[in-house]
């Protein structure tokens, strides 16, 4: 799916793709090789609850101004440390607001493009409808054998699931049921190879795997953990790389992108409405 770009968008990107063809057709002096041309691909680091939503953005980003998305998804701790340690991303999306300001810590990015792009949600899931269906305190079932949590270490959906379950008062109890999944999408792979009963995943995600018939949800009260505050940061320092990731963070909140972010169970900031159709979207399984 792809809509028209605001305007102001396309002519931010245009403008720096005809700055940067200016350069070269004039051979500037002292220009590195190695430097990533206008029309390469956007290099994007974005934390793996995002897939579903940034792949399509990145499509009609693609469509609409010839600029190809190439997107890392991880765990948001790792890819901050990669950013932090060089790595050649240009935006960095977190699903924590802390991990961007370890990324500005370290002397990377433009605070000034930092942005609050959504609100994440965690459900429980799994591929048997009645396990999904538990609340965090029910997972105490002896039927349940192993819960599947993203490490919260360094993944801020692990972390939420945490803190639900500690709330919940079942966290010392379950601990020892607990696989730990590297990122978001990796325990949401484990519980659905059948390596655990039951995992904690973001409602992205699950929403995901309803277009594939696969795997049953329920939404976990967001008052049992901190807000899932997801920002996101222009990371390189070129300027006409960074028109370019200014535009895709336009996209992402542009009424396109913040359609699509809805769409997939985002809460999307300072829209009341969207934000309430979220939250329903949350508490019922679909």
């Amino acid at each position: 799916m792809s809509g028209a770009i605001h305007r102001d968008v396309r002519s931010q990107l245009l403008g720096a793709l005809t700055f940067a063809a200016t350069l070269l057709v004039a051979g500037c002096a002292g220009a590195d090789a190695d430097q990533p041309a206008a029309d390469d691909p956007l290099v994007v680091g974005a934390a793996a609850d995002l897939r579903p939503a940034f792949e399509e953005l990145g499509e009609a980003f693609t469509e609409d101004t010839g600029t190809p998305v190439d997107f890392t998804f991880g765990s948001s701790g790792q890819l901050a440390q990669q950013v932090s340690e060089g790595a050649p991303i240009e935006l960095y999306a977190s699903a924590d607001a802390g991990f961007v300001d370890r990324v500005l810590d370290a002397g990377v990015g433009d605070a000034d493009t930092r942005t609050t792009y959504a609100i994440g949600r965690i459900v429980v899931w799994s591929l048997d409808e009645d396990l999904a269906a538990l609340d965090p305190r029910d997972l105490t079932d002896v039927t349940i054998e192993t819960i599947a949590i993203a490490n919260p270490d360094h993944a801020p959906y692990g972390r939420a699931a945490r803190e639900a379950l500690i709330s919940a008062g079942v966290w010392d109890e379950l601990e020892p049921r607990l696989v730990y999944g590297e990122n978001i999408a990796d325990t949401q792979r484990i519980a659905g190879s059948g390596n655990a009963d039951v995992a904690i995943v973001a409602l992205s995600l699950a929403l995901a795997t309803d277009e594939d018939g696969r795997g049953h949800w329920t939404g976990i009260d967001e008052s049992l953990h901190e807000p899932l505050r997801q920002d996101l940061l222009v990371t390189t320092d070129d300027p006409d790389r960074a028109a370019i990731a200014a535009a895709f963070t336009d996209l992402v909140g542009s009424e396109q992108g913040r359609e699509v972010m809805a769409r997939y169970g985002f809460v999307v900031p300072d829209d009341a409405a969207t934000a309430s159709q979220a939250a329903d979207a949350a508490d019922t399984d679909r």
